[in-house]
């Protein structure tokens, strides 16, 4: 008998949680065509700002508008601290275990984790063995994806410390909430979202490097051309700092520089929005025209600060995963606040031959995917679809982990014209600098097609407003 979700806003007998009563009799008041036309009327505002982004699979087009649900997904204060304080202890452990990775690998001599997986991973990066960062932190922006399991507890799904996206729709989100419904924020005491710009300011400047007493922060894009383009642009002009591409920079005398009316620019922190291996072709792909030559020079002689690290994606690689909680342990001594997912490593022989076995059953993953791409989730895949996934994961182990089929927890949301549950999950974003900071909420994304588990925009998912309530 399939597991009964959770459902954030409504108990079994269909009564609204204690923390949603006052939204849910709002809501029950409100007449549906009102609604529909509040929706249009975000679709025109987004489109009107611009915020787009690639689904792939659809034959009208690469680009279309952020699918935007009108019913906010509530998280009471008392739940929101035990949530605070799991991902601050978690953030914690992943730049320690970056910072070992790159230093003494103590936890790989310990045993804790076996030293190849970490060291023949795609996403380990010898090139920064021995490089010291400012103020050792590794992921200044991190987006831990968090999950409901059928009992309510949250659990970590996935953590996201190269470029986490998506901290622009959770803004944008708000904005539309309060331009359409202001007399919602003064019945609700809902904790705001809106200075997390200043924030991620404030967190970057505090990690330049030392001898800088008033930095200069750039953010670098690969180009309007990227489905992130928007939140580039977006963050930049809110910080009040360039925006710049590769073509904009250059390295003299192990200094990063900016090119500007007024002559060169020191560069002291490079907020990076462009992969690893595309960031310098001196050092990583020499065919790459998005990065700055000499860029990894400038960083390893200390006079820069790039966010988030060059090599930090060792540490949310999907094999890496399962052994966070063991991380906590080792280098906080604390038992884990959040869980993870159960987890199988498929190139463990004991672990493969049970995912083997129950294929059907599972979610299979490949451990450098994303987006929703390269997965199998077996209850809706076809017979031959379980079969080709068979055949790829004997031949390929190492690149495949599976996690059970979660019953992740559903939230009302407007579809086809009526409320329906949909499956949602969240995306926290935790900012690392001299101190630990984590805005109120984050970006709640929604499975808008029933009965899909898939939440990510790229395949058809959309996105909700997140309240966090004041205690």
């Amino acid at each position: 008998m399939p597991v009964r979700p959770y459902d954030e806003m409504l108990l079994t007998d269909g009564v609204p949680r204690a923390h949603c009563r006052s939204f849910w009799q709002w809501l029950e008041g409100q007449d549906p065509q009102v609604l529909a036309h509040k929706r249009m009327e975000a679709d025109t505002l987004f489109h009107r700002v611009g915020i787009t982004f690639a689904v792939h699979g659809e034959t009208e087009g690469t680009e279309r508008l952020i699918p935007f649900d009108l019913v906010p997904r509530i998280i009471p204060a008392t739940e929101w601290v035990r949530l605070e304080a799991g991902l601050r202890q978690r953030v914690r452990a992943l730049n320690a275990f970056i910072a070992d990775v790159y230093h003494e690998q103590r936890i790989l001599r310990a045993g804790v984790i076996d030293p190849e997986r970490v060291l023949c991973n795609l996403q380990y990066r010898p090139e920064m063995q021995g490089v010291s960062v400012p103020g050792g932190i590794y992921a200044h922006i991190a987006g831990i994806d968090v999950v409901r399991d059928a009992d309510g507890r949250f659990c970590v799904l996935e953590d996201n410390l190269r470029v986490p996206s998506g901290v622009s729709y959770m803004l944008e989100n708000r904005k539309m909430m309060t331009r359409l419904f202001p007399e919602l924020f003064a019945g609700h005491a809902v904790e705001p979202v809106e200075h997390y710009p200043d924030q991620l300011l404030e967190n970057l400047k505090s990690v330049a490097p030392q001898d800088v007493s008033d930095p200069t922060v750039a953010l670098l894009t690969p180009g309007m051309y990227n489905s992130a383009y928007f939140e580039h642009a977006f963050l930049a002009q809110q910080m009040g700092v360039e925006l710049v591409e590769g073509q904009d920079l250059f390295v003299l005398e192990e200094t990063l520089f900016m090119r500007t009316t007024h002559g060169p620019q020191r560069i002291d922190v490079l907020y990076r929005r462009v992969d690893d291996d595309f960031l310098d072709p001196l050092a990583f792909r020499p065919d790459s025209t998005l990065g700055v030559p000499g860029l990894l020079t400038a960083y390893r002689a200390g006079r820069l600060t790039i966010a988030n690290a060059i090599g930090t994606g060792i540490a949310d690689d999907k094999s890496i995963y399962p052994y966070v909680p063991r991380m906590i342990r080792f280098y906080l001594d604390e038992e884990p606040l959040l869980a993870n997912v159960q987890t199988w490593i498929l190139a463990d022989a004991r672990d493969r031959a049970y995912v083997l076995e129950h294929l059907s059953e599972l979610v299979v993953k490949e451990v450098h995917g994303a987006g929703g791409y390269g997965m199998l989730i077996g209850p809706a895949a076809s017979a031959a679809q379980i079969e080709a996934f068979r055949e790829r994961i004997r031949a390929h182990p190492q690149r495949y982990i599976a996690q059970p089929t979660l019953a992740l927890s559903t939230a009302p949301t407007f579809a086809l014209e009526q409320l329906a549950p949909r499956h949602i999950d969240l995306r926290p974003f935790v900012l690392s600098g001299r101190e630990i900071s984590i805005v109120p909420g984050g970006l709640t994304r929604v499975a808008l097609r029933e009965g899909s588990l898939v939440v990510n925009s790229s395949q058809g998912g959309g996105t909700k407003d997140t309240w966090v309530l004041g205690s």
